[in-house]
């Protein structure tokens, strides 16, 4: 194992900016990884968080481009780093800018949240190293604003969460659009061997490199659990924060809207909180852990989306206010402390429901985690059954054929007699009867008569002008109504207004003929009242209609009805 950086090969410029940080001897983790990338083989490594993954693949890969020093082709980059959060990202980025200070090198970072402009310009010219999050580099390759024809470098960081259901799609697809032969590492604090199995198909004969059991976190982590019921824990909160002599403090919350409630709460408490989780945007996630590294705000909120990019080496307290669903998250959670070689405190809330998460948590690290108290908070009863746990189902009975599944368990029993589910009382059966059909204690409801149904009048035609002139009195003339017994009389059909008081039909199709056709030398059409005419009321000369209108004055012309004829129809 080598001891000294020198010994690594790295080049000068690298090991002056070491030097000036401060590193003198490397982590049981670089010791491994950086000889076998400046081999140019494959690399999975596994080691516990806050072991110097970063500079242990950052390195090498500085080293190679060094050593080539290759303009990069247009929109194009070398070395792709990719990070499953904008945090860890940013955390990735400020590391290459340290390390490669000395460097004149082109690097990007390509996150979500921000616009897309800045990061396609900077990208235009093309970069060595690029620093991203698949979501928006995925986006940035559909806009043609990035390729990866000339990437030669790949490096997945935080794989087990890279390589999860909801990112390996992703992965896979970039995977393709990067040439062979390449060079890969993927590194991480936990490797579930589901996972493991599926990492290796994106290497090459690697050499796997483990450091410590991966699923325990440090031994410089102070453990304990707190068990509290759920609605003590805002006050257990208070209590703890100033009992301890604390420094920066996480708060891992389960929810975002959990998170935003609890750091208003602990603002309204005169306690200056920020909150961080999915919901902000990039610049106020930033600005939230810029004030939190500059002690301005020394308690941080946060959700598990920020559990793996905060590297703040002064936290001296992490607080667990819910336990996490998924146990590697909590070797996450708890990482936040203790890193660069110094110690730290981890206390984790704990409800009578939470049982279960702290059984898991305990099993994965192989570590029974010891119980606190807080003075004036008293401890729920936790030996009864879990709240948060489901019982047993058995077996479910087998269901006959026909029979349909009821909505609850009661509802067979619920369920009222009816043999005919669709069949209603007659209408001719008597009240008493359909009274003791209903329930004891509702009076039965009288049933009513059906009316006739009333026929529809229609509404009085309203007479014009001229035949309330020729009554005298300013009324129209109506025709009375038909009495019962009345025979009706049967209209005439002739359209002439024959008969007295009679005009044509405007239902009748035999009261109108069609128009005489166009064109010379054509006769007059025959109307189908069997007359002769060539004008417009089809049936007679203008002038020749005999009988009066309705409203007694003037004979005048009927009105010739539209015939809406079809093109190409024959006279």
């Amino acid at each position: 194992m080598t001891t000294e950086f020198p010994a690594f090969g790295l080049a000068d410029p690298l090991l002056r900016v070491l030097g000036q940080e401060g590193y003198e001897t490397p982590t049981p983790i670089q010791s491994q990884i950086i000889p076998a990338l400046m081999e140019g083989r494959d690399v999975l490594g596994i080691a516990q968080t806050g072991t110097g993954k970063t500079a242990a693949f950052v390195l090498p890969l500085l080293h190679h481009l060094y050593e080539e020093r290759k303009k990069p082709t247009p929109k194009g980059a070398t070395v792709l780093i990719l990070a499953p959060t904008r945090e860890l990202a940013k955390q990735v980025a400020g590391n290459v800018e340290t390390y490669g200070r000395q460097m004149r090198l082109r690097t990007a970072l390509v996150v979500g949240g921000l616009r897309y402009g800045p990061q396609t310009k900077k990208l235009s010219g093309g970069v060595d190293l690029l620093i991203a999050t698949p979501g928006r580099l995925e986006d940035l390759i559909s806009m043609k604003a990035v390729s990866l024809d000339a990437t030669r470098y790949l490096v997945l960081d935080e794989a087990d969460q890279m390589l999860d259901l909801g990112f390996a799609p992703v992965i896979a697809r970039l995977s393709d659009l990067i040439p062979r032969p390449r060079q890969t590492a993927l590194l991480s604090a936990t490797m579930e061997k589901k996972v493991r199995r599926l990492a290796l198909q994106f290497l090459e004969n690697p050499v796997e490199v483990s450091i410590g059991e991966a699923a325990k976190p440090v031994d410089r982590i102070t453990q304990s659990v707190v068990h509290v019921a759920p609605t003590d824990k805002r006050n257990a909160l208070l209590a703890l924060l100033a009992r301890e002599e604390t420094g920066r403090v996480i708060i891992f919350a389960r929810t975002k809207f959990g998170a935003e409630k609890l750091a208003l709460f602990l603002t309204k408490n005169d306690v200056k909180a920020d909150a961080i989780h999915g919901n902000k945007n990039q610049r106020q996630r930033e600005r939230a852990l810029d004030r939190f590294r500059d002690g301005k705000t020394p308690v941080l909120v946060a959700t598990d989306v920020a559990a793996r990019g905060i590297d703040v080496p002064a936290v001296s307290h992490v607080i667990n206010f819910e336990l996490p669903e998924v146990p590697e998250a909590y070797v996450h959670r708890i990482g936040r402390t203790g890193r660069a070689g110094k110690s730290g405190i981890a206390i984790s809330f704990c409800g009578p429901g939470e049982r279960a998460l702290l059984r898991d948590i305990e099993k994965l690290t192989d570590r029974k985690v010891p119980i606190e108290t807080i003075e004036g908070i008293t401890a729920p009863d936790m030996t009864g059954p879990d709240e948060g746990e489901r019982p047993k189902r058995g077996r479910r009975p087998a269901r006959k054929i026909g029979q349909r599944p009821a909505r609850n368990p009661r509802a067979k029993f619920d369920r009222k007699p009816n043999p005919k589910p669709n069949s209603k009382p007659r209408q001719n059966r008597d009240n008493a009867e359909t009274a003791a059909e209903k329930p004891a204690g509702k009076p039965a409801r009288p049933q009513r008569e059906k009316a006739a149904p009333e026929r529809p009048v229609r509404k009085k035609a309203k007479a014009s002008a001229k035949g309330r002139a020729s009554t005298g009195k300013g009324q129209s003339a109506e025709r009375p109504r038909k009495e019962a017994g009345q025979p009706t009389r049967k209209p005439s059909n002739t359209g002439r207004g024959d008969g007295p008081g009679k005009s044509p039909n405007k239902n009748s199709k035999k009261s109108f003929a069609k128009p005489a056709a166009k064109g010379p030398g054509k006769p007059p059409g025959k109307s189908r009242a069997g007359g002769q005419g060539g004008g417009k009321s089809g049936g007679q000369a203008p002038g020749q209609n005999k009988g009066p209108n309705r409203s007694g004055g003037k004979p005048s012309a009927p009105r010739a009805r539209p015939q809406n004829r079809r093109r190409g129809s024959s006279q």
